[in-house]
This record gives C-alpha cells, sequence and structure tokens, in this order.
C-alpha cells in the first residue's frame, strides 16, 4: 500500500479551525451557554501581568497629540485624505466605536477597544473605518504599550475637533484594550445585515417598542438607517426613532442635536460609485487583503469614488472646518429628495448659491451640492429639534459648548466615574452623569462600628441581603452602580421591588443611626453588616472567618444623583435571591448569567455565591425556593450536597417551580426554580456543584465564598486598586 489514497485527506478535522467547526454544541441549542461568564480570559491576553493605567501615567501626551495633529494632514497614497485632512474620518471611527453604548445594560462604547474586532469591525454602517485604524497604526506602533488602541481610537477624533477649530471639553485616559471579541454580547437576533427594522420593534412606528437592550433601528447600524425608517425617506418619523435610538444612549434631546449638527459639521459621506463593487468585510475578506475590507479591485475607488454609505456629498461648505455651516445650510435652503450615484436617497438643497457648494475632494475648481440625511431633515422638522437648533443659530457659543460636553459624553459615557480618568487633559469639573460620590471617612473605629451593629439584632438574611441589594447594580461594562454612595437608600433604588422597600426600610432605621453615631458613611455601614452577616453565617457552620473589609466609602445624595438615570440599572430579577419581577421569554438561568457577567463574576464565583445566598436564607420575599438545608442562616454546603443526591427527584410544578421529592416515597421535601436546579443539570455547573457537595469542601466553601463576597462588595472601590 503505497498510501496515495490518503494524500488528498486533510490532517485535521474539516472546518475544526475555523467558525465552520463552532458549530458542535448547536445540537443542544437551548443548553446554557456559559461562554459570557468566560469573556477576556487571561489566556487570549498577551500582556499578562501588564498594568495599563499605571503604563499609560508614563506617556508623552504633548507628543503624541502632536504626532496625531500631523497625522491628520499627512495624506497617503494608499488612502488618501477628503480635501487633504482626515479629521472626518476620525471623528468618525471615534463615533463609531462609541456610540454602541447602551444605558440599558451598559454594554458597548469605546472603552475597551472592541470596535478592532467582530463583529463590530465588519457592520455594514463601519465600512471603511478599518483605514482609519491603519492610518493610526505608526502612531500606535511608535508609543507601543504605553497608549491603548481604545484610548487611541478616541483621541484620534478629539484631535481632530480641535484641529478644525472646535474648543473641546478635555479628553482621559484609561481605557483598556481587550483582545478577543466581546461575542457573546446580544446586538440582535437578525440573521442579515440591514435586515428591515419591523424584526426588532413590536411596532415600528412606535419607536419606543424596540427591543431591549438595543439601541439601533437595524443588524449593523449605530443609530438610525440614514435614508430613513426602513430606508423610506420620513423626516418626522425619523425624529422619533433619533430620540429613542439617542435616548438609550443616555443623551437628552439638547445633547442629540448637537451630536448630530457638530457631527455633520465636517467631514462628508461616500457614494459616488457602485457599493457591488466592494468587496467583504474585513472578517470576510480574502487573506491577500491583509486584514482590511470593502476593498473595490474593480473601479477607482478613493477619493472622489469613495463608496461607504452609499449617499454621496458633504454638509457644509467648508467640511475641515468647526464653524456654524450645518445650520447656514440646513436652514437658509430648502431640500429636495434625490438618489446619490450609489442609488442612496439623500436630500439635496433647491437653488443653492455656487458659493456655499463645497468643493470636491480632490480638485478645488468643482463645486458640488451638498446633502442632508432624513436625520439631518428631522432636525429642521422635528418642533422640539427644531427649536434647539434656533437657539443655538442665536448662541453659537451655546452650540460650541454643548457639542463639547456631548462629545465628552458620548466618549467618556462607559468610562465610569472621574476617578478613573487618568491623564493632563481631564476636565476638574463634575458632571452628573458620572455618578459622583463624595470621599468618605475610613478614619473610625471599625470594631466598634460592627459591635454596635451586631447589638442591634438584625438577623443574618436582612443583613447579607441588604449588602447585597446594595452592591448587586454594580456593571463592569460601564462602571456603575455598587455599594459605594449608598445610593439604595435614595430615589429611584428605595423604591425598586427588588429591593424589597419595606424590609431595606427597616435595616435601614437600624444602620443610618450606627452611621450617624460613629462617623461611618451609612454605604460603608451596610457592607460592615452584610460581612457581620457573613462571618455569624460562617460561624454557624462551624469556620472561624473575618471578612475583609476597607472603610472610605461616601455618601452620595439626591442632588448628586441623576434619578432618571438610575432606573437602567433596576433588576429585572436577581437568580442570587431567587427573584424574578415577572415571567419573560429569556429564562431564569439566562438572566442569572446576565446579571453574573454585568457583576464580572466567574463561572465558579457564580456558583459559591448562589449556592451561600440560599443557605443563609436572603431569597427576595423570604421563599424557600432553594433553601436545601434544615440549618438557614448557616453557611454550609448543603445548597450544593442535597442538588446533587440522587435520593431526590425534581417535579415540574410550573414553568420557574419545581418540588424537590423523596424517590422513594415521593414525599415533596423542598421547592426550587430553574436558577437553582440548573447548577445540577448543566454539565458544567454540575461539575462546579460537586466540587463544593463533597465532604472535604465545608473549608474551601466558606473561603470561596468569602473571596468573592468581597469581591462584589468593593467592586466599584476604584481607590483600592
Amino acid at each position: 500500500m503505497d498510501g496515495s489514497d490518503k494524500a488528498g485527506k486533510c490532517p485535521v478535522m474539516h472546518g475544526g479551525q475555523t467558525n465552520t467547526g463552532n458549530a458542535v454544541m448547536d445540537w443542544w441549542p437551548k443548553a446554557l451557554n456559559l461562554d459570557i461568564l468566560h469573556q477576556h480570559d487571561t489566556k487570549v491576553n498577551p500582556l499578562t501581568g501588564f498594568d495599563y493605567r499605571e503604563e499609560v501615567k508614563k506617556l508623552d501626551v504633548e507628543a503624541l497629540k502632536a504626532d496625531v495633529h500631523a497625522l491628520l494632514t499627512d495624506s497617503q497614497d494608499w488612502w488618501p485624505a477628503d480635501w487633504g485632512h482626515y479629521g472626518g474620518l476620525m471623528i468618525r471611527m471615534s463615533w463609531h466605536a462609541a456610540g454602541t453604548y447602551r444605558v440599558q445594560d451598559g454594554r458597548g462604547g469605546a472603552g475597551t477597544g472592541n470596535h478592532r474586532f467582530a463583529p463590530l469591525n465588519s457592520w455594514p454602517d463601519n465600512a471603511n473605518l478599518d483605514k482609519a485604524r491603519r492610518l493610526l497604526w505608526p502612531i500606535k506602533k511608535k508609543y507601543g504599550n504605553q497608549i491603548s488602541w481604545a484610548d487611541l481610537m478616541v483621541l484620534a477624533g478629539t484631535i481632530a475637533y480641535e484641529n478644525m477649530g472646535l474648543k473641546t471639553f478635555g479628553f482621559a485616559f484609561g481605557r483598556e484594550d481587550i483582545w478577543h471579541p466581546e461575542k457573546d454580547v446580544y446586538w440582535g437576533s437578525e440573521k442579515e445585515w440591514l435586515a428591515p427594522s419591523d424584526e426588532r420593534y413590536d411596532n415600528v412606528g412606535d419607536a419606543s417598542t424596540m427591543e431591549n437592550p438595543l439601541s439601533a433601528v437595524q443588524m449593523g447600524l449605530i443609530y438610525v438607517n440614514p435614508e430613513g425608517v426602513n430606508g423610506q425617506p420620513d423626516p418626522l418619523k425619523t425624529a422619533a426613532h433619533v430620540r429613542e435610538t439617542f435616548a438609550r444612549m443616555a443623551m437628552n434631546d439638547e445633547e442629540t442635536v448637537a451630536l448630530t449638527a457638530g457631527g455633520h459639521t465636517v467631514g462628508k459621506s461616500h457614494g459616488n460609485g457602485r457599493a457591488e463593487n466592494l468587496g467583504p468585510a474585513p472578517e470576510g475578506a480574502a487573506l491577500e487583503e491583509a486584514g482590511m475590507g470593502w476593498m473595490n479591485h474593480k473601479t477607482r475607488a478613493v477619493g472622489r469614488d469613495t463608496v461607504t454609505s452609499g449617499i454621496e456629498g458633504a454638509w457644509t461648505t467648508e467640511p475641515t472646518k468647526w464653524d456654524m455651516g450645518y445650520f447656514k445650510l440646513l436652514f437658509g435652503y430648502e431640500w429636495e429628495l434625490k438618489k446619490s450615484p450609489a442609488g442612496a436617497w439623500q436630500w439635496e438643497p433647491i437653488n443653492i448659491k455656487e458659493e456655499d457648494k463645497p468643493v470636491d475632494v480632490e480638485d478645488p475648481s468643482i463645486r458640488l451640492n451638498p446633502i442632508m440625511t432624513d436625520a439631518d431633515m428631522a432636525m429642521k422638522m422635528d418642533p422640539t429639534y427644531r427649536a434647539i437648533c434656533e437657539k443655538f443659530m442665536a448662541d453659537p457659543a451655546s452650540f460650541d459648548d454643548a457639542f463639547a460636553r456631548a462629545w465628552f459624553k458620548l466618549t467618556h459615557r462607559d468610562m465610569g466615574p472621574q476617578e478613573r480618568y487618568i491623564g493632563p487633559d481631564a476636565p476638574k469639573e463634575i458632571l452628573i452623569w458620572q455618578d459622583p460620590v463624595p470621599a468618605g471617612n475610613a478614619d473610625y473605629d471599625v470594631a466598634a462600628v460592627k459591635a454596635k451593629i451586631d447589638a442591634a439584632g438584625l438577623s443574618v438574611s436582612d443583613m447579607v441581603a441588604t449588602a447585597w441589594d446594595s452592591a448587586r447594580t454594580f456593571r463592569q461594562s460601564d462602571y456603575r452602580g455598587g455599594a459605594n454612595g449608598a445610593r439604595i437608600r435614595l430615589a429611584p433604588q428605595k423604591d425598586w421591588a427588588g429591593n424589597e422597600p419595606d424590609r431595606l426600610q427597616k435595616v435601614l432605621s437600624v444602620l443610618e443611626p450606627i452611621a450617624a453615631e460613629t462617623g461611618a458613611s451609612i454605604a460603608d455601614v451596610i457592607v460592615l453588616a452584610g460581612n457581620l452577616g457573613v462571618e455569624k453565617a460562617a460561624k454557624a457552620a462551624g469556620f472561624d472567618i473575618e471578612v475583609p473589609f476597607a472603610p472610605g466609602r461616601g455618601d452620595a445624595t439626591d442632588e448628586m444623583t441623576d434619578a432618571d438615570s438610575f432606573k437602567w440599572l433596576e433588576p429585572v430579577a436577581d437568580g442570587f435571591r431567587n427573584w424574578m419581577m415577572k415571567d419573560y421569554v429569556v429564562s431564569a438561568e439566562e438572566l442569572m448569567l446576565d446579571r453574573a457577567q454585568l457583576m464580572g463574576l466567574t463561572a465558579p464565583e457564580m456558583t459559591v455565591l448562589l449556592g451561600g445566598m440560599r443557605v443563609m436564607g436572603t431569597n427576595h420575599g423570604g421563599t424557600a425556593h432553594g433553601v436545601f438545608t434544615d440549618r438557614v442562616g448557616a453557611l454550609t454546603t448543603d445548597f450544593f450536597v442535597n442538588l446533587t443526591d440522587m435520593a431526590w427527584k425534581w417535579e415540574p410544578k410550573g414553568s420557574n417551580l419545581y418540588e424537590i421529592q423523596d424517590r422513594k416515597t415521593g414525599q415533596a421535601k423542598w421547592t426550587a426554580t430553574r436558577a437553582d436546579l440548573v447548577f445540577g443539570s448543566n454539565s458544567i455547573l454540575r461539575a462546579y456543584a460537586e466540587i463544593y457537595a463533597q465532604d472535604d469542601a465545608g473549608e474551601k466553601f466558606v473561603k470561596d465564598f468569602v473571596a468573592a463576597w468581597v469581591k462584589v462588595m468593593n467592586a466599584d472601590r476604584y481607590d483600592l486598586a
């Protein structure tokens, strides 16, 4: 046998190293996918042990800014700049990196450099932004690890505005790069790019019915379709969708107008060619494209012949200059619908003066019509937006300031509180959307405070549940929420159903006087009470352990709290306290997974915390679901022991309720929810549960629970990092 029959065989499983081979779990589509808890695993990070937030402090900021300024007008032959200035391109890159932020779950935004990876790097709305990143590569290469891609991409757009004449509000460094796409973020269920908007609305005529937590009207767009809803021009209908998408990005009407007008004061749209000549997006492009996409090898593809959005033209007479030109043209002319050379709907002026036309990007002797998108026309036709435009036109300085502040918010919204800002240009002004918390007092007798709490006689469950509710609002996605500030005692949190308002007020009425007597903040006292509860529960299980505590939290006030913005942090479910506000299409275990990921927990941490919370009796409303123990209040492994004990069988009693019955007699012993039983049914979670169900696991369980508990309590203590 000469082996010739094997010559054409591939030596590895076909598709095993590409996405073709990623469908092994598709056989079981309803299986809980824990991948979201494994985001940013250290194994994908080539800079293990590297502290970017310390390294960036060594950066020569002025030299870096000078290099970015120089780049803006250093046009490259392979991708020439419009009018010899890359400002518009860099601003669009910064904007589209930041514009994925959504206030509902805090995900998206420019804070991680995720724009480099799929799917974002290949969204239709991000066409040709791969070229902007490549233009920045020489600067990134020069400064190396002292500047992250995330920071550089935002800085480039900010410097572009400064270069074109805007006095910006400031810039802060501190965004750390990720090294793997956040592929588990939900961007929509559509199976094709730019599928009709109807797929993500209950009623596309009512913009507020867009599916949560989405904030863009179609798959692959940042905000709205520039041609109109589902590509059909109708400025008033578009205005409603603009208002909704920007609100979901935490912007009010004035900020929306400022960003729209300021974003379109510079640069242009590109649609002077045939879109069908473009090649695949970066993630699907051929190897020889060197990681870039949308390449055109059929016709000229740069300069005046570039195709990106399909809309063709600039919005202002001088698109490389910060001025009031956007308002001058939008309100100075009547506009009519036309089609771009690429076939896209756009608005063009009627009888425009020759001197008001922008010049061609390559030949200044040629003047062309400016354009407006349907969203631009919404600024003129919607009464509220129009009134804001008129205010800005009457006071250009107010427009400059409003845009500068809105741009800063857009590009820094997901960085969290001001104390996370780094660099000489970070503004000192404290902004309400930064969720400010005053400095706390750390100089008090912690032991004395703890003794007073102990003497007050609160139950373990009350102390632990209150501290948990205070801390569980933390979101690693945008660094909002957490125990610092004790906003659990303020509106709207004090009235959230998930916080059990009556029980909460009972506990606060005990803890607040202790804070006043001792000089400790209420925030510290709440956490310290929770720690005490954990210590008591551990002692009841036979283990003496002290839960680490770091004093120094501050107490926020109503004036420091944007109540409307905080409504988005309200939990609709908390698997750790076995509670759901109502039945959802999404299962209880999926909601628990989402909460755990937002809190920054790993799968093992999620497991140990839930098991410990159950046996301490912290369920919402005092329910007994999942409390698989006869020693409630003791930090035992009983939850895991009984969950994995084959003496019991599980009988469904509803969509989210089960009876745990004696397998021999059929007699009911306990009740449980899906959030309990998934730790015994899911193969991965069961593997974790079995660790704690073993006879030798008692001490490990207590230590692991305490470590995870402290992580949750200190998640927003940036001063401890």
